[in-house]
């Protein structure tokens, strides 16, 4: 991964720092690309895609999105998209965009890694973004796209856009107050305060239990009972998170997704966050897992419930 950065409102445009780490290029990867390709699906040079076609796609959907791309090529290298001051300390945060083939995951995001330079008082976080368009080929959009460039566009927006749902709501909780806050990160906040609701208490619960046992299934010895429950919660907000994010993003490109899918996708993810069946046969993990879907497709329908009309919910 790349560690070049190029800043942004500097006098005379960008200015590129970089620490000595080379970023593989666009042409080099696709001469690798053969031998990392997703089996059975064509070759295809991915510099097809037009990087602002894409952008545009995602300005329709988020104006604070497309602020936090306009500066970001997708080449894999590190781009200054935000610095802001608290007091005498500046808080930076630094995108990296990557689109390559890479498995049967529509992408990946690794968050904020955090670097802090006490001679200059600045704090530097670091986030990547793998958009992996594997679905290219898939019945729903060659129909809906037979051009193969704007189809390839389409799907590297969706995929994006999702992605940096999850860098918005962690820009918003790292930043200081006011500086990392947007309309999807309160949107976020609007659907996470309704799954911690009093009025939701027993289903959390329920679904924290479900959860807690998966934890206990995966742990290690080296593992505390507080380590433990720092998991689980962590996990419940991961299960929030991608729902909100999920399903905002499929409303925005017309690919709709109901609780119960929902549900069914990221339980089995949790499932294997929480660390697997160390401790267990694999169907008493398994079925562990269903239980965890259950409780949490009527948790997702009870915060649907909770939110009120008035309150900015468009991603439902």
């Amino acid at each position: 991964m790349g560690k070049g950065v190029r800043e942004v409102g500097q006098k005379g445009g960008l200015q590129e720092k970089n620490s000595g780490n080379r970023v593989q290029s666009q042409d080099s990867f696709m001469l690798d690309l053969s031998s990392s390709v997703v089996p059975n699906v064509p070759y295809l040079d991915l510099s097809i895609y037009r990087e602002t076609e894409v952008k545009a796609l995602i300005r329709k959907h988020s104006k604070d999105m497309y602020s936090l791309l306009s500066t970001v090529h997708f080449d894999g290298n590190y781009y200054r998209v935000k610095c802001v001051r608290s007091g005498e300390l500046e808080c930076c945060w630094d995108l990296a965009v990557k689109v390559q083939f890479f498995g049967k995951m529509q992408g990946v995001t690794l968050y904020p890694s955090r670097s802090v330079s006490e001679d200059r008082k600045r704090i530097v976080y670091k986030s990547f973004i793998l958009v992996n368009p594997y679905e290219l080929w898939e019945d729903e959009l060659v129909n809906k796209f037979w051009n193969l460039q704007e189809r390839l566009e389409f799907l590297i927006a969706r995929i994006l856009f999702h992605e940096c749902i999850h860098v918005m709501i962690a820009l918003g909780k790292i930043l200081p107050a006011g500086f990392g806050e947007t309309d999807i990160f309160f949107e976020f906040r609007t659907v996470l305060d309704a799954a911690n609701s009093e009025i939701l208490d027993l289903k959390r619960r329920e679904v924290q239990f479900r959860i807690w046992n998966l934890v206990v299934f995966g742990s290690s010895e080296q593992d505390s009972e507080e380590d433990m429950l720092m998991r689980v919660l962590e996990i419940y907000e991961f299960l929030i998170n991608e729902k909100y994010s999920t399903q905002k993003a499929g409303k925005a490109f017309g690919h709709p997704w109901g609780n119960k899918r929902v549900a069914g996708k990221y339980a089995w993810m949790a499932a294997v966050k929480a660390g697997g069946s160390r401790h267990v046969e694999k169907k008493v993990w398994e079925t562990e897992t269903r239980r965890l879907r259950r409780a949490l497709v009527e948790l997702y329908d009870l915060i649907d419930g909770e939110i009120k009309p008035g309150r900015k919910t468009s991603w439902k």
